[in-house]
């Protein structure tokens, strides 16, 4: 059966995750149900990696089969067709070969934590972002987030419920970058324990209010103990934005 790679949008505001849970609304099923009435045909999606309820995406990366081959113009203009009125998009389609899997094949996932450094309340950017209204020092920030660049036990920045094997992880880039109000962290890495990005954010959040020093990541990273990092910062605030493969 012919295999089709697609990079979706959406915003994960009014769903569970990406995962399908049973009665409650996710960004998979949404998708398989579409695809459903596009073509009659229940496919399993499988994405490039799952993102927790209220998680955002810019690209995320799936890959589903179909019976019979589509033009890939057409799949993008009938899935999102039968997506309305959901906020979830289909914003690229191509045919890849039957060994692609858009989990496994993955070398690299990118995130993009967005914090609003304001007192004032946020309109337009409610739910898009994490708002901390007390002032944020970025290049102290940026000195804590050094320090976990590379291979590292993360166990410290792991969520208790997380079911990966193994809590030793490679980050490739975490970057702090302030503009105006806006500081952005960008991190990217082959994969991530449940929470880390949130967790690490949090963490970061407490050195730039000037509560922790950057050197003190040293002392949490060698604990091994999520009580020694800062808290989970809110979901509504991260971005899936790109995978390499």
């Amino acid at each position: 059966m012919p295999r089709y790679k697609c990079t979706v949008e959406y915003d994960g505001t009014g769903f569970c995750g990406w995962q399908k849970q049973h009665g409650l609304p996710s960004v998979q099923q949404t998708i398989m149900d579409a695809i459903k009435l596009f073509c009659g045909q229940e496919v399993d999606v499988v994405a490039s990696g799952r993102t927790d309820a209220g998680v955002h995406a810019t690209a995320q990366v799936i890959h589903f089969d179909l019976e019979k081959a589509q033009d890939p113009f057409k799949i993008i203009s009938a899935i999102n067709h039968h997506i309305k009125p959901q906020p979830v998009a289909i914003i690229n389609a191509v045919e890849v070969s039957e060994d692609f899997h858009a989990r496994f094949s993955a070398k690299k996932r990118y995130y993009t934590y967005r914090i609003i450094n304001r007192r004032a309340p946020l309109a337009i950017e409610f739910m898009r972002a994490w708002q901390v209204a007390v002032p944020l020092d970025e290049k102290l920030m940026q000195s804590a987030a050094n320090y976990l660049i590379g291979k590292h036990d993360f166990t410290s920045f792991r969520d208790t419920e997380c079911q990966s094997k193994s809590p030793l992880k490679t980050l490739d880039e975490l970057r702090v970058q302030r503009n105006g109000d806006e500081i952005n962290i960008y991190i990217s890495a082959q994969s991530f324990l449940h929470h880390m990005v949130r967790n690490i954010t949090g963490t970061l959040k407490m050195v730039g209010e000037g509560k922790w020093k950057p050197e003190y990541m040293l002392d949490i990273i060698s604990a091994k103990n999520r009580s020694n990092a800062g808290p989970t910062a809110p979901a509504h605030g991260l971005y899936f934005t790109k995978v390499d493969y």
